[in-house]
């Protein structure tokens, strides 16, 4: 699968533009802030939904405009998809596929698939593990489409839920009558459900990665591992691999925290609140591994991302914004080489040395708002 033409319309720092792709290696190179990660940025939110940068949409459409457009052109094998997404910060966004508008924005996940390295990536190691859950969730849609219709209902159900909790914290403190939380147990039990399926579905997720993660540390850092991800739930009565069982482990579970939860007016068990532990060797990563530790950690779990997704049938475009800078030499051509053979690679890079050479391919110049092929 590969992206054969981007365009976008009032995005960031664009008024419009057109840029051609083809497969193999294509390299955006300028000086900072001329709008090279804009670019990859637009093709990484037609495969999540979101942006690697920010949590909203709304520094997405440039200053002055009242919406964004990405639009781009998709080939996977024979076939060919256009693909359009109009960003309205505060209204619902908008999509089409081969021009119909008779789809919802989610619809269009799974046509492209990116696997994207970073200098954020770094947090995915020392950052806290809400950094971690984007990375399994992110993951887990990219695999399964559907994945996305549970992280909503599980979003919006928790939302419902703290808001009952808050409440009935509020009204305890100010020494009201105490509320009806009758309904406290069918959030539960909705609340339960989702999360069950996210958990199960993570759960499944580190199994495939651990193997692949390993591997891909030892490539990149030869005799510094092994490492190993380890799932922590937010209850040690959380101990099932079975929707089922989870299910009902989560359902006792949030039973026993109830008291909790209504003095503090939050729920505190779900897959919202677990940890995906790093370990390099016999410890976590967070804390005791070194800065070069830390990134073939988080660069070995990119790999891992790109081996997976490609093993189960749809390759991914790979995506390197501006990561080489951040890296010593040794690990610049070892995750160079290793994503060198995939089907299309974009690349950001300040200056042409920044690109290792077994990155040859397509260039564009991006200064001043403008892209041209070199």
């Amino acid at each position: 699968m590969h992206v054969t033409h981007l365009s976008l319309a009032d995005f960031r720092s664009y008024a419009r533009v057109e840029v051609p792709l083809d497969p193999g290696v294509t390299a955006f190179v300028g000086p900072n802030g001329q709008g090279k990660t804009n670019l990859v940025e637009a093709v990484g939110y037609l495969a999540t939904l979101g942006s690697h940068r920010v949590s909203s949409d709304a520094p997405l459409v440039r200053m002055g405009a009242d919406r964004a457009i990405i639009r781009a052109n998709v080939r996977q094998g024979e076939r060919q998809q256009l693909i359009e997404l109009e960003l309205n910060p505060g209204k619902a966004n908008r999509a089409r596929i081969n021009r119909s508008s008779q789809v919802r924005p989610r619809d269009v996940l799974g046509i492209v698939r990116t696997v994207l390295f970073a200098p954020e990536d770094l947090a995915l190691v020392k950052g806290d593990p809400g950094e971690r859950r984007r990375f399994l969730d992110e993951l887990i849609t990219a695999r399964s489409p559907r994945m996305a219709g549970v992280r909503s209902d599980y979003d919006r159900v928790l939302k419902q839920r703290n808001t009952l909790l808050k409440s009935a914290a509020l009204a305890r403190r100010h020494g009201g009558r105490s509320m009806d939380l009758s309904t406290l147990d069918v959030w539960d039990q909705h609340l339960a459900r989702a999360g069950a399926e996210l958990l199960a579905q993570r759960l499944d997720l580190i199994a495939a990665l651990q193997p692949l993660a390993d591997k891909a540390y030892e490539q990149l850092a030869p005799g510094g591992g092994p490492v190993a991800l380890d799932y922590k739930p937010s209850s040690p009565e959380i101990v099932g691999h079975a929707r089922e069982e989870l299910c009902e482990q989560l359902l006792a579970a949030l039973g026993e925290a109830r008291k909790q939860e209504i003095e503090r007016g939050v729920t505190l068990v779900g897959p919202h609140r677990d940890e995906l532990l790093l370990k390099l060797g016999q410890l976590p990563a967070k804390g005791y591994a070194s800065h070069g530790e830390s990134w073939s950690f988080a660069l070995a779990l990119r790999l891992a991302s790109y081996d997976l997704l490609r093993a189960e049938g749809n390759e991914p475009v790979l995506v390197l914004d501006d990561v080489f800078a951040e890296l010593d030499a040794r690990r610049r051509e070892r995750l160079a080489e290793l994503v060198a053979p995939g089907e299309q690679v974009l690349v950001t890079a300040a200056v042409d040395d920044d690109v290792p050479g077994v990155l040859s391919g397509v260039r564009y110049s991006v200064a001043e708002g403008v892209v041209e092929r070199v």
